[in-house]
């Protein structure tokens, strides 16, 4: 059928325009979607902002934690080996041991503020915009009726 050029394509003689003339497409304002879309990524770039300034802020915070730890161990290491008993470096590494648990649970209780406090500086300017889209998608809306 198809080889000897008997086919006949269906909607060779079909006119869509006649069907598509039937139907009203809403009318799009360009001006309103660009400002929408300029809002969206205005919101999107200050949110990303704040995350990466929190992460920055956050990875010099850890930075300045390790280099401080680092430092308590090096002395810790010394004040051991000055100790002239046995008792004096076990009660030195007793009290470094309490001290670097204290100083690890305050550690990360600090630093999980900081990440609280860039999500949340972050995620507010999302939540802003979505309030502000969904008034005007209820102003354009309502404007159609």
């Amino acid at each position: 059928m198809y080889a000897n050029g008997a086919f006949k394509n269906p909607f060779a003689d079909f006119d869509f325009s006649k069907i598509a003339g039937e139907y009203k497409f809403p009318m799009v304002n360009v001006e309103t979607a660009v400002e929408t879309g300029r809002k969206n990524f205005a919101a999107v770039t200050t949110a990303s902002t704040a995350a990466v300034e929190s992460m920055k802020t956050i990875a010099t915070r850890q930075g300045d934690m390790f280099r401080a730890a680092m430092e308590d161990f090096s002395k810790h290491g010394s004040d051991v080996l000055s100790a002239a008993t046995v008792e004096e470096k076990i009660a030195k590494q007793i009290d470094f041991a309490k001290k670097s648990y204290d100083l690890a649970i305050a550690n990360g209780k600090e630093l999980a503020e900081l990440y609280k406090k860039g999500q949340t500086e972050a995620f507010e300017t999302l939540s802003a915009r979505v309030a502000d889209l969904t008034e005007e998608v209820k102003a354009a809306i309502a404007a159609k009726k």
